[in-house]
């Protein structure tokens, strides 16, 4: 491939719509190019990566037994009706309807369709167990698309669904697509992807991890204890705090505070400690409209995903009008009306003394004692974890947060979607059961723009070799000198010939234009051509991240550019991890 005929424009200046550097680096370098909200189409460039990572997931999927399936984009909704998620999914999942009214869905995963397929080929033990996946495009309907690549509505991803005949064979089969996974990531250049614990959300089951690789501009939280080995997602990570008492308790007491709505109004206005306060955060039940109140102490933020879980439907915040029989800003537990539904905080817990909503305009109660004043109180975990905080593992106070992006997950289904969809087997004693089920997914394109984030500098993508567009870059930088052009024509032939996957510059361009465009190329290895290194019959080879820069002899310029590729290959394959 010659840059002259490379589809895709690469431009200098950083679109004033880029919020991250690998949403700018993709489109300033002709990797993509926006088509509506959250969608885009791809050059061939980034179709050279996300190609490269699709069979790197081929290779480990088909070594694990992974047999590969095509679903289709498009669905009946009657499917989605037999799982019930037709209705429970929100307004991620686009429904239509076809020329003929029929009701419709467009994919956004395929746990129904994974189930249909095979539904009615594995009525027996003897088929089990198998995996079966798929890498497809599919589209959800993100309600803030953001980061390019990162969070988007059409994507490819990478979705496997594994079927077993017991609860302990999908345990046995989920930590080999775990070692699995790991080796996905690592072979990809970014070993430094970690597993957290996490919620397993609309998915369902009992068991699930995400795989995240950290990233300041990450959107997710992670939750780590800096002294052992504890990590989990800010949704599923468990708040323990352990409350200092002060060992007195006051009489409750309902005081006037006029105008003063918020925890940080009320503290200031009483003169009180926020830690000493109680939050209420109110939500709304999606299929009834019922008052969902969560009371926090006042320094935490309520977890909405916890709250949800509890709650054990979806809830939105909510909307508190002149009738309802709560006063908004003045919420608190004592006395609250009966037709609410509420839940308090672990981090409520053993207070002696706290300030809180009166359920009246204008007023606070101050000493309330929940154990005291409220009928035999119950404590559940619905807030975030905090920087600092009691690791529920080793119990120290080590936990640190950092932000990240998901760029894989698996999930422990066990029977939610065979139980639903009436997909059944019969055992070694002829008895009906519903196969057990595993899901596991990764994101083609955000895997590509993770990598990007994590592997970079200011002038572009330094692309580990295993998934790089192409491997070298050769900069003729004087195509109208016949000596110059003749030396890089040559080699260019033979760096194909021995197999290397080499794109060629030998435009008519400035070098700085050529250097700037082969940056955002990324490029693990640079061949360069040039009139001054020929007057002592050499080129210059330098790998992206400046880690070489070497005088090659031309002769031997074909044979170091393939021992420094297989070098660099070499350095990714030391840091795959055997199956164990």
């Amino acid at each position: 491939m010659k840059v002259a005929n490379l589809v895709g424009s690469r431009f200098k200046e950083r679109p004033s719509d880029c919020v991250i550097d690998s949403h700018a680096l993709m489109i300033r370098g002709g990797y993509m190019k926006f088509v509506g909200n959250g969608i885009f189409s791809e050059f061939p460039t980034l179709r050279r990566v996300t190609a490269k990572i699709e069979n790197i997931i081929r290779q480990e999927m088909n070594a694990i037994d992974g047999q590969e399936v095509l679903f289709p984009v498009t669905m009946p909704a009657d499917l989605w009706e037999e799982s019930g998620r037709y209705e429970s999914v929100g307004s991620e999942l686009l429904r239509f309807t076809d020329r003929s009214g029929a009701k419709m869905i467009l994919g956004m995963t395929h746990e129904e369709a994974a189930v249909h397929l095979v539904r009615e080929y594995a009525q027996t033990y003897t088929k089990y167990p198998f995996m079966i996946y798929q890498i497809q495009r599919k589209f959800r309907d993100e309600a803030r698309p953001r980061a390019g690549m990162i969070r988007v509505r059409e994507f490819t991803m990478k979705d496997a669904y594994s079927f077993h005949t017991s609860q302990e064979d999908l345990e046995k089969y989920y930590e080999v697509c775990f070692q699995a996974y790991n080796r996905i990531f690592q072979k990809a250049g970014i070993p430094e992807v970690v597993t957290v614990a996490s919620d397993s959300g609309m998915m369902g089951g009992s068991l699930s991890h995400e795989y995240m690789l950290l990233t300041p501009v990450g959107e997710d939280s992670i939750v780590l204890c800096q002294e052992c080995d504890y990590r989990a997602n800010m949704e599923a990570a468990e708040n323990k705090i352990e409350n200092l008492l002060s060992g007195q308790t006051e009489e409750l007491q309902c005081v006037e505070t006029p105008d003063c709505k918020t925890i940080e109004d009320v503290c200031a206005f009483l003169k009180s400690d926020v830690e000493s306060s109680c939050k209420a955060v109110v939500y709304q039940k999606a299929s009834n409209g019922q008052y969902v109140v969560g009371f926090v102490r006042g320094d935490y933020e309520i977890n909405e995903t916890k709250l949800r879980n509890l709650v054990g439907e979806e809830i939105y915040p909510a909307e508190i009008t002149e009738d309802a029989s709560l006063v908004a800003g003045y919420i608190g537990p004592y006395q609250i009306p009966e037709d609410v539904i509420y839940y308090l905080d672990v981090s409520l817990k053993g207070l002696d003394s706290v300030v809180a909503g009166a359920n009246r305009e204008g007023y606070h109660y101050t000493g309330l004692n929940l154990e005291r004043d409220l009928d035999q109180p119950e404590y559940v975990d619905i807030s975030k974890v905090q920087d600092g905080s009691v690791c529920p593992c080793c119990g120290k106070k080590s936990i640190l947060i950092k932000r990240g992006i998901e760029v894989g997950n698996i999930f422990q289904l066990g029977t939610k979607y065979t139980k639903a969809m009436n997909m059944t087997f019969t055992d070694e004693n002829g008895k009906q059961q519903y196969p057990i089920m595993g899901c596991y997914g990764i994101g083609v394109g955000r895997m590509a723009a993770s990598i990007v984030e994590a592997h970079h500098d200011e002038y572009g993508p330094v692309w580990p070799i295993s998934i790089a567009p192409w491997e070298v870059e050769l900069c003729c930088l004087r195509a109208d000198d016949e000596e110059c052009k003749g030396k890089a024509d040559e080699l260019y032939k033979k760096l194909q010939s021995a197999g290397v996957e080499v794109i060629y510059d030998d435009r008519d361009v400035r070098p700085g234009a050529m250097f700037s465009d082969a940056d955002l190329i990324g490029a693990p290895i640079r061949v360069v051509v040039s009139p001054r290194n020929l007057k002592e019959s050499c080129v210059e080879i330098t790998t992206r991240d400046k880690s070489v820069k070497e005088m090659v002899p031309v002769e031997q310029a074909e044979q170091y550019v393939k021992d420094l590729k297989a070098k660099l290959f070499a350095e990714i394959e030391s840091q795959v991890e055997e199956y164990k």
